[in-house]
């Protein structure tokens, strides 16, 4: 999509790789004070804000180089809202990214590291067999929250699950538990559940295609 097109507001569209600092952008905007990326980051003071931008900035490198699918949502030409996914399949390492990716931790330290590679261990454990589209994350600006975007980027993200013959349905997961009723409202099931830290739980989800219809 060219950036003078005309897109009718709210209406999710794929943001071109070009975008990126946007969609970095607008992701620290939402999940500025996220569980997992206070856990991540740690105690970081000052720095806070910086930190989580490099973090943020890795996991939407990750989807960039790869070509994967990032939905966004725009209000006056301004990505808003963002869903970032990785499709059905097995999928290879960009080979840019390892050593971008390091380049991530020699700034955040291996107590980052440690902290973010521990949960990668958690999440592995619940993971589903099958082919099935994953959804990375799912942020809206604080200054557009309550206004159904994140549902209409979650409705997207289902269709292009229906829309390939390959997938089975969408996993997901979540830190906070006030977000665990709302996906379990638009057909998700809980396929996992762990305690990381006496102020840290991660719940994974499953949701079948055409769930709900």
């Amino acid at each position: 999509m060219k950036r003078d097109e005309a897109v009718a507001p709210g209406v999710p569209i794929r943001a071109p790789r070009e975008r990126a600092p946007e969609i970095v952008d607008a992701l620290c905007d939402s999940f500025h004070d996220y569980p997992v990326m206070r856990y991540v980051v740690g105690e970081a003071g000052d720095e806070y804000d910086d930190r989580l931008h490099t973090l943020i900035g890795m996991f939407v490198l990750a989807r960039v180089l790869l070509n994967d699918p990032i939905v966004a949502i725009e209000d006056a030409g301004r990505i808003v809202a963002v869903a970032t996914t990785t499709p059905v399949g097995e999928r290879q390492t960009h080979p840019e990214f390892p050593a971008r990716r390091e380049a991530v931790w020699k700034t955040l330290g291996d107590d980052a590291k440690a902290r973010y590679e521990g949960l990668i261990e958690v999440w592995e454990r619940s993971k589903v067999s099958g082919l099935h589209l994953h959804l990375n994350m799912l942020g809206v600006r604080g200054s557009h929250a309550g206004r159904g975007l994140g549902r209409r980027l979650l409705d997207e993200v289902h269709a292009m699950s229906v829309r390939d013959p390959q997938s089975t349905g969408v996993t997901l997961s979540t830190e906070d538990p006030k977000n665990v009723p709302l996906y379990e409202h638009v057909g998700y099931k809980v396929i996992g559940h762990e305690r990381v830290t006496d102020d840290l739980e991660t719940w994974s989800f499953f949701r079948p295609d055409r769930a709900g219809e």
